[in-house]
């Protein structure tokens, strides 16, 4: 089995972090990766590049290294559950670690586990309940539940050192070289399989060979060696009760592999079996700031690169070729607007110069439309905000659940921005209640992002998955929400409307002009599918990515190839929109703020499709409940999309139609 090549190309790595306790030092190391981020970035505008997001943890000799339980996870059920809801062993003292708010969102609920691993210290087979004469019996119901999960095809997450573990898949690239070449490719799946199934029986992995590679750092002659872990991996098997020899002082002796039976769990019955594990040591040559590239190193990262230029340069090429014809036939337009008055005078006039009286004409519910842009400029300073920082490194998958509170700490403060562009042009568009249209930015599009999460939370909870959100950290939210976004919203917008409004360049006429009937191909339907073609086509690439990422527990850190692919869809966005709308005045129809608004979003709807053709042929969801959270989540994403590349190609065609309106002579 390999592993999607969701996640990334290999960060560069950095002078290691000092180390804990020395204040001076993490000081001085600061200041040299600042001055090392500025060259890198210098040096390698597109890639990405990996800063430690903590300080590195020096272990001695016989140093306790802790292992800790993350989640279980299958991206056949998309519902993440606490490691101890199966019958795990547990420590004397569960302890959970604070989570911050993208982790509690995740489902990441962080807790010890009754592992012992010291530094640098092999165990070969140790039981891990304490209870080699009594082996641990699951009840009917626990034997049911853990069938269940290995049914489901669930993943054990553990970390050590904050790095997780993996499992090592070693397997041929070429079959028919196989004789001829014995190198294996090397691919690292995150957690491993609580259990596998063959036929109709179960069987769990209740064996954990853990294997930890340490990084030796230099020191003085006269000081102890100190040691960082670089590597966390696992091999899971499955042992019999009977073929485990434990003794009394918990000390175990695994069987040859040839002559072992696996651990069947029979879900009619009580099951009784052992738990335990070994650990075995190497040294790395690999140091603490590259210990991720593992992780974020997947396969396939020429065809990668391949696909992401080959993407850049068609989306240059075609917005190249659209920005002469448009250029073009402006001036000729323009050019023939301006002649002289008896040349105007033997000719007829036609195209988009006609409507200029009605143009600048305010359109149908103002305050919903400036609201939505609002909440667009909102998502667009966070987006933009989110993948710089996140491509400098400083959201690094070390740090977790930093990308998402980070993501929603920054939504609300981009309030005051979306308030202001909402406020100025909802004055523009002749709107008065300016407290009401504060209230409107403020809520419509929060309101329905919370309304549509609480309803699948409910869901969520009907399970007691841990991907359900807390009421604690509901309330939170909400406090959030009114007590940061909400205020500065009201702030934003109430500057906005005091503003100049938008200086339209010709004057709108008190009777509407009579629209023509348009032709077929000026429905909105066909704008929004001409439209939305070429900035799919600009982040398809990435969209695969970031879905393998989101639905099947991947790393996700091409930031850098990400923040390019942004700033194409922002061109190619523009572009389209702007030659949308002046095919639109060409047909004499002047309705162009609502349809450019909507026509500008319509990439939304190949991703909404694409959502669906991901869904039906890579993941292997059946029941009624995940199925309901991918189509929630992914409603989410397409409706957060539509308003950002709406917002993106609005504006473009507002400035684009005050531009050639300004140009023209107009009586």
């Amino acid at each position: 089995m390999a592993i999607s090549p969701a996640a990334n190309r290999a960060p560069l790595p950095l002078t290691s972090a000092p180390t804990r306790g020395s204040k001076m030092a993490a000081s001085a190391a600061m200041e040299r990766l600042r001055y090392m981020l500025v060259l890198l970035l210098l040096l390698h505008g597109t890639d990405s590049f990996y800063v430690p997001g903590v300080a590195p943890i020096n272990f001695h000799h016989n140093d306790p290294v802790e292992i800790k339980a993350v989640k279980l996870t299958s991206s056949r059920t998309q519902l993440p559950y606490e490691y101890y809801s199966l019958p795990f062993c547990q420590p004397t003292k569960i302890t959970y670690k604070a989570e911050n708010l993208g982790e509690v969102l995740r489902g990441d609920r962080i807790v010890n586990t009754p592992f012992q691993v010291s530094m640098n210290v092999e165990k070969k087979c140790e039981v891990l309940c304490n209870f080699p004469n009594k082996p641990v019996t699951l009840t009917v119901e626990q034997s049911k539940l853990v069938a269940e999960r290995i049914r489901e095809d669930y993943y054990v997450h553990l970390i050590a050192d904050n790095l997780p573990v993996a499992t090592r898949l070693e397997f041929y690239s070429n079959r028919e070289e196989e004789e001829k070449k014995k190198e294996k490719d090397v691919q690292f799946e995150h957690g491993y399989r609580l259990g596998f199934m063959d036929g109709n029986k179960f069987y769990l992995h209740n064996h954990l060979s853990f294997i930890l590679y340490y990084h030796r750092e230099d020191v003085e002659e006269n000081q102890e060696p100190t040691y960082r872990v670089v590597r966390f991996e696992v091999i899971p098997q499955s042992i019999k009760l009977e073929d485990l020899k434990a003794d009394e002082k918990s000390m175990c002796t695994l069987p040859e592999a040839t002559g072992s039976a696996p651990q069947e769990i029979d879900p009619s019955k009580e099951n009784q079996l052992l738990f335990t594990y070994s650990v075995h040591w190497e040294e790395s040559d690999i140091k603490w700031a590259s210990r991720w590239d593992t992780y974020l190193t997947m396969s396939d990262v020429q065809i990668h690169w391949f696909s992401i230029i080959n993407s850049v340069v068609v989306v240059f090429f075609l917005s190249g070729i659209l920005s002469m014809i448009i250029i073009r036939t402006l001036r000729k337009d323009i050019a023939n607007y301006n002649k002289e008055d008896d040349i105007e005078d033997t000719m007829e006039e036609s195209g988009w110069k006609l409507v200029h009286g009605d143009v600048f004409r305010p359109p149908q519910y103002p305050m919903i439309l400036s609201s939505l842009l609002g909440s667009g400029i909102q998502l667009f300073c966070m987006i933009l905000i989110v993948i710089f920082v996140a491509m400098l490194g400083m959201l690094s998958p070390s740090s977790r659940g930093a990308l998402m509170t980070t993501a929603c700490f920054l939504f609300m403060f981009m309030g005051v921005f979306g308030g202001f562009f909402a406020g100025r042009l909802y004055r523009t568009l002749k709107g008065h209640r300016w407290k009401k249209g504060a209230f409107c930015t403020a809520t419509l599009y929060p309101g329905v992002v919370f309304g549509i999460c609480f309803v699948l939370n409910c869901f969520i909870w009907g399970k007691h998955s841990s991907g359900a959100v807390p009421f604690p950290t509901m309330v939170a939210l909400l406090c959030m929400w009114f007590g940061i976004s909400l205020p500065l919203v009201y702030l934003g917008y109430y500057f906005g409307f005091r503003k100049q409004p938008y200086d339209n360049p010709v004057r709108t006429n008190q009777i509407p002009r009579q629209i023509p009937e348009q032709r077929w191909y000026m429905n909105k339907f066909v704008g929004i599918l001409m439209a939305g073609i070429l900035p799919f086509g600009a982040m398809f690439i990435e969209l695969f990515f970031i879905f393998s990422a989101i639905w099947e527990n991947q790393f996700y850190y091409l930031f850098g190839f990400l923040f390019l692919v942004f700033i194409i869809l922002v061109v190619s966005c523009s572009q389209i929109s702007i030659v949308m709308v002046y095919f639109q005045l060409c047909a004499e129809d002047y309705r162009w703020w609502w349809r450019t608004f909507l026509v500008s979003g319509g990439s939304a709807f190949y991703v909404l499709i694409y959502a669906i053709f991901y869904f039906v042929n890579k993941l292997d969801i059946v029941e009624f409940i995940p199925s309901l959270l991918y189509f929630g989540y992914t409603a989410l994403m397409v409706l957060s999309f539509w308003l950002l590349t709406g917002t993106i190609g609005f504006y473009a065609a507002y400035m684009f139609v005050r531009k050639i309106y300004a140009a023209v002579k107009i009586d």
